[in-house]
């Protein structure tokens, strides 16, 4: 090369310290795969967060076919159905002796053929409320299932291999939030690390299961990040562009549930023109933002137009409104909605909080939970992230740190208030979930596309309360701690079921 350099000189080894992090990094990946691998084989069929309507939409998918209403689960699927699935996770201990309900595949056919003609049969009666999801998951599972099946994946195992994508999907996600907090927080090791060994042991079921909330995080995480940097660029480049477009898109046709991060997104973008426009430099920015509203709004137009001619709304919720029996309250029954008192409100933070971080699933009717683990995350989650909203307010950080921190806040500030006002607006009838009795939407995985953000905060403000202790090795314990926490806390309330007869182990 010129001037005696070498290739070693053009492009320098990266710091042995930031080569230690990547590598830790990537064991924290990998440690993340197993761990979902695992607790997704120890998990039967069908969880209670709708999978076998999931798994409808993956065979539907599969076959060609994009659902034009409301649909009864295809014939396909139901087989898997009936021989797979446990009626454990609905029925109480007492009603289903496992003893007197082995497992369908360890039976003669002769035995018990008459028995699964008359169930899949029933479920053949079965309309899937879930058919007008949007289409990226269900496209994606679809094309593993025909891949599985030309490996010769066959029966259970087939089955399992669509749990199984989430080890790459978390996986990859423990690679984003690494990217996001070395992005926002380049000279603290403590939080660039915080955030990956947190979303590594997180003991969110839905990570273990085949629905389509797996998405929403990957998919915003990459938008958050092209969000980040498009706000932080002088001139935003094409390339920028298409990319944050595309992902935004992504999370758009993953799930509804995800549009109030596109409308804090959106915020952003445009806070950023008008930045452009008062620096003089929109129009030089013009490529990049015409890149970023075709990446992120031809797929969106194109869903909404299908919904429109095909469901008759534009986001194809209101036959599944129909379905669930719910009706719009008027304006002035909000109000009067529990949530609006102290007791009402704790009671949907920390419900919401509790299932964002653990799931919802139930297992005898009850949730797969312990209340004291509940009330933890809760508080921990208020307490920090309230820190961390504190110290945005107060402290004096660096602009482009501040940016990107108020746009984590505003992200899970949106998706908590969106689930809040579906809670106010309805009335739910006889519907066993939400119910008259508990008017409340706490579902966490529904601001699951969130959770990066959420992270950012959270460590954040875990770091602001231990930096008052004068110990280098507080911080790392501390993180130790609530990561053993976390892993111990999961183990005790799901260890009974890998024991389960119905679960991939016992195949």
């Amino acid at each position: 090369m010129q001037n005696g350099m070498t290739a070693a000189d053009a492009h320098p080894p990266a710091p042995a310290s930031e080569s230690r992090e990547r590598r830790l990094v990537w064991l924290l990946c990998l440690l993340a795969a197993v761990r979902v691998f695992v607790f997704s084989a120890a998990f039967p069929f069908f969880g209670t967060v709708d999978e076998q309507n999931h798994f409808d939409l993956t065979v539907k998918y599969e076959e060609g076919h994009l659902p034009r209403s409301l649909e009864l689960v295809s014939t396909n699927a139901t087989p898997y159905v009936v021989i797979y699935g446990t009626h454990e996770y609905l029925w109480a201990s007492n009603d289903f002796p496992i003893e007197q309900f082995p497992p369908p595949w360890t039976r003669p056919m002769a035995q018990i053929g008459p028995e699964l003609v008359a169930r899949q049969a029933s479920w053949n009666r079965v309309t899937n409320h879930e058919t007008l999801q949007p289409p990226l998951y269900y496209a994606l599972t679809g094309l593993s299932w025909r891949a599985g099946t030309a490996l010769g994946l066959h029966d259970g195992f087939l089955l399992y291999g669509l749990r199984f994508l989430n080890l790459f999907v978390v996986a990859a996600l423990v690679w984003l939030g690494f990217a996001a907090a070395r992005m926002i927080f380049p000279d603290n090791a403590f939080l660039k690390l915080s955030v990956p060994a947190l979303l590594a042991f997180l003991p969110q079921s839905a990570f273990y299961s085949i629905q389509n909330d797996v998405l929403s995080p990957l998919c915003f995480g990459a938008a958050f990040i092209g969000l980040v940097r498009w706000l932080r660029a002088d001139a935003p480049s094409v390339r920028l562009g298409v990319l944050t477009g595309l992902a935004l898109a992504a999370t758009f046709l993953t799930k509804i549930s995800n549009l109030p991060l596109l409308a804090v997104s959106a915020l952003a973008v445009l806070f950023k023109i008008w930045g452009l426009a008062q620096a003089g430099k929109l129009r030089a920015a013009g490529p990049a933002l015409t890149a970023l509203v075709l990446g992120a709004g031809l797929p969106m137009l194109a869903w909404l137009a299908r919904c429109k001619l095909a469901f008759g709304d534009f986001t194809g919720t209101a036959a599944k409104i129909q379905f669930l029996g719910w009706t719009p309250k008027p304006f002035g029954e909000w109000w009067s909605h529990p949530i609006f008192s102290p007791h009402g409100l704790w009671t949907f933070l920390s419900g919401l909080l509790a299932t964002f971080w653990q799931g919802e699933i139930l297992w005898h009717r009850q949730p797969l939970t312990l209340p004291v683990v509940d009330t933890i995350y809760a508080v921990l989650s208020i307490s920090f992230i309230g820190v961390a909203a504190a110290l945005l307010i107060r402290s004096p950080a660096g602009a482009t740190q501040r940016q990107a921190l108020w746009l984590s806040f505003g992200c899970v500030a949106a998706a908590v208030m969106f689930l809040g006002f579906l809670s106010i607006i309805y009335d739910f009838h006889d519907c066993f979930y939400p119910s008259r009795e508990h008017p409340y939407f706490t579902s966490g995985r529904l601001m699951l596309g969130a959770l990066i953000p959420f992270m950012l905060l959270f460590v954040r403000g875990l770091d602001c309360v231990l930096g008052r202790i004068k110990s280098r090795w507080v911080k790392p314990l501390a993180l130790a701690g609530l990561v053993l926490f976390m892993l111990v806390a999961e183990m005790v309330t799901e260890w009974r079921l890998f024991s389960n007869a119905y679960n991939w182990f016992h195949m």
